[in-house]
């Protein structure tokens, strides 16, 4: 008994003489690292040529050493603590408008509805000449930004160019707490089925999504629900599981996460009772929908609860935690990989492997598996949330897309919105054959053509190889021949590609005559993947897909 007793100790001291040996090991290449980036770091103080900035070349550094990690490890210096609270929250203090750089000159792109920018007056289009008195020249936009937010309760005073107007025009802004909404939009599709929208997971969604249930359910009757997390790149953990609470009663597994470390080896289960347990709902999802987002759509997915819609989410299944530093700085930190009930893990990338040039991958198929939800219906692990029913985007061609990338719909629809006719209801807006051929003009008018096929940007390589290798002068007819065929015919390639460049045209005009509630009312009308959402539900053929193979 002895001798037994004795071999089954000997192999756990080992272990632990082994589980020490190694944690001395790391402790000194730790230190030693840190030892050989501090003297680097004082030498180059101490001799580089120029002047250094201490700060920004350490900051470079962390920078440089996390995005050898994966994306989401990311580092913030005291200076941007507040990005880190608009992460949680979703809150900042400012006027409620977005900013872009078009043409070299500081224009203004969204306003939240409610907001300071738009309750005083300021419009899509308007171009920034001066905060608080100060020219905006050589200023990027992270620069611009920093003058507009602010302490709650403080003012600002910006100058604004208008299209159109001679004069330029001055609008003095009272700073308050801007809060993204949570759900942008609720409302019925049709008689029976409610929609509502969520931009992301902060600390207040599942609060605002119960809100947008209740009133979809008790005081507009919708008998089925339609959640839109297209475009939601996800937020906190806990918000998550809450929204699964919401759909799913007490004591159901939501996420299950593993970590390095044993204490993020974790099991976390909804808590509450179901505010609807039995509401039919629609997930609706594309490639940006990503974190809390991929937890919601997979959870309900595994438990047959929703149907999901749409395309493959974006993949990820990463964790991430802020982890406080020194003198006010944080950083967040990936600690655990999240799998859904039924044991997947939707991670796409595989940020632990990287090719010759650093390049990250897709996990091969041969190596995913395959796993099951509670009714039996497959499900893959490493490519995200695969729809149950796949609704593919419209692929948008390149003329579309120049337009859209040069800015010709909204500077169009900044030029003509005001003498347009605008009915009450955003849904009743229709483009009329008279704008779409003043667009066309407009188009074809212009200096430069603002979108070239892949033929022609090929032929313009060619081109320029043929000249370096003095091969253009003997084939110069060829060249001349190839070009024209190539050279954009404006006013055929509108025509070729007329129905989706008059929604898109019309989509844009409706975002700058009603904002952003108008945006949904109108566009959810042509959206195939709502649509698709609705014809499921509301024919019960969603509970065919769910029913699994044991049904048939």
């Amino acid at each position: 008994m002895r001798r037994t007793l004795f071999w089954l100790a000997f192999p756990a001291g080992m272990v632990l003489w082994m589980a020490t040996t190694t944690a001395k090991d790391d402790y000194f290449e730790m230190s030693k690292q840190l030892e050989i980036m501090q003297s680097a770091f004082r030498e180059l103080n101490l001799f580089y040529v120029d002047e250094l900035a201490p700060g920004e070349l350490m900051e470079t550094g962390i920078k440089a050493m996390l995005a050898q990690l994966d994306p989401y490890t990311r580092y913030f210096p005291e200076s941007k603590m507040e990005d880190v609270r608009f992460m949680q929250t979703g809150e900042y203090g400012g006027v409620g408008a977005s900013i872009e750089t078009r043409n070299d000159r500081t224009t203004i792109v969204n306003l939240l509805e409610g907001e300071p920018a738009a309750e005083a007056g300021l419009r899509l289009g308007d171009v920034l000449l001066e905060v608080d008195g100060r020219a905006l020249v050589g200023l990027d936009t992270d620069q611009i930004g920093d003058l507009l937010q602010g302490a709650t309760c403080t003012e600002v005073t910006v100058l604004v160019e208008r299209p159109g107007f001679a004069d330029a025009m001055s609008f003095t802004l009272a700073r308050r707490k801007v809060k993204v909404p949570d759900v942008p939009y609720q409302g019925m599709l049709t008689d029976k089925t409610g929609y509502l929208a969520l931009n992301s997971f902060t600390k207040t969604a599942s609060m605002n999504v119960r809100k947008a249930l209740l009133n979809l359910t008790d005081s507009l009757g919708a008998e089925h629900v339609v959640l839109d997390l297209r475009g939601n790149g996800g937020g906190l953990l806990r918000e998550a599981i809450a929204m699964v609470n919401l759909f799913v009663g007490k004591g159901q597994e939501v996420v299950s996460t593993k970590g390095k470390r044993p204490d993020w080896n974790k099991s976390y289960q909804t808590r509450g009772s179901a505010l609807r347990p039995n509401l039919p709902v629609a997930i609706l999802v594309d490639g940006k929908s990503a974190s809390a987002s991929e937890i919601v759509a997979g959870t309900l997915q595994d438990l047959d609860r929703g149907i999901v819609v749409g395309e493959e989410s974006f993949g990820k299944g990463l964790v991430q935690q802020t982890k406080k530093l020194a003198y006010g700085t944080r950083m967040k930190v990936t600690v655990a990989k999240y799998y859904t009930p039924s044991g997947r893990c939707v991670q796409r990338l595989d940020y632990s492997h990287r090719d010759e040039e650093g390049e990250v991958h897709a996990m091969a198929d041969s190596t995913l598996a395959t796993f099951y939800t509670t009714n039996g219906r497959k499900v893959l692990e490493g490519r995200g949330v695969i729809p149950d029913v796949e609704v593919p985007k419209p692929e948008v061609k390149y003329v579309l897309a120049g337009l859209q990338e040069q800015g010709v719909l909204f500077d169009f629809a900044v030029a003509q919105r005001d003498a347009l006719a605008k009915p009450e209801n955003a849904a009743d807006f229709k483009l009329t054959d008279g704008v779409w051929d003043q667009f066309v003009r407009h188009v074809a008018q212009m200096d430069d053509v603002p979108y070239a096929s892949e033929s022609l940007q090929a032929f313009q390589q060619l081109e320029a190889t043929a000249e370096a290798e003095w091969l253009d002068d003997a084939n110069a007819k060829a060249f001349d021949a190839l070009r024209a065929g190539l050279a954009a015919d404006v006013s055929a390639d509108l025509a070729r590609h007329e129905v989706a460049i008059r929604r898109a045209l019309e989509q844009e005009l409706v975002v700058h005559l009603y904002n952003t509630t108008g945006q949904f009312k109108h566009g959810l009308q042509q959206d195939e993947v709502a649509l698709k959402a609705i014809e499921l539900l509301e024919s019960g053929e969603y509970l065919n897909v769910l029913a699994g193979p044991d049904s048939q």
